[in-house]
């Protein structure tokens, strides 16, 4: 029976791999480094290996951006194919250098909606109009917020005029 300390390490070994494996190469890379300075020898190799691995995929994949609009474009690509973790890092970097960014809000009030968040969908969908207010008319044929449709939270922001 492992001892407490060898239990946590193998979770932490278990949670890099599943994470590496996602594609989550930084998150992964950070935790087999820690594995690599404090886990137990008997995976030292394996994790050495696997560092190693991060580091050449964090190379090759290294994204830079033209714009924010170009980013913007990949988070959406992103939110296509279901990657709603790396699309919601995406939208915060535009947001973190562009507060302003309406199209970064209506980026992830389209990912609330699309995961079920009706909460956050409606903070960002009204920061998004609040921003730009053409927002909300493009909201109102977005197909994105089907699961939207239903809360008269969602119509009162797109319809304000009507009582």
């Amino acid at each position: 029976m492992p001892n407490p300390s060898q239990q946590k390490a193998m979770n932490e070994y278990q949670t890099a791999l599943q994470s590496m494996q996602e594609g989550q190469y930084e998150k992964a890379r950070v935790l087999f480094e820690k594995l690599a300075a404090e886990g137990p020898s008997e995976v030292g190799d394996r994790v050495r290996v696997y560092l190693a691995a991060c580091q050449r995929q964090m190379q090759r994949t290294g994204l830079s951006f033209e714009s924010d609009e170009e980013r913007y474009d990949y988070a959406i690509s992103l939110l296509n194919t279901g990657l709603y973790a790396e699309a919601r890092a995406q939208f915060e970097g535009i947001l973190e250098g562009n507060p302003g960014a309406d199209y970064a809000f209506y980026g992830l009030a389209i990912l609330e909606s699309m995961t079920g968040q009706a909460e956050l969908c409606l903070q960002h969908l009204a920061t998004a109009i609040e921003l730009n207010p053409r927002n909300r008319i493009q909201a109102r044929t977005d197909s994105d917020f089907q699961d939207m449709a239903d809360d008269p939270r969602f119509t009162e922001l797109l319809y304000p005029e009507v009582p």
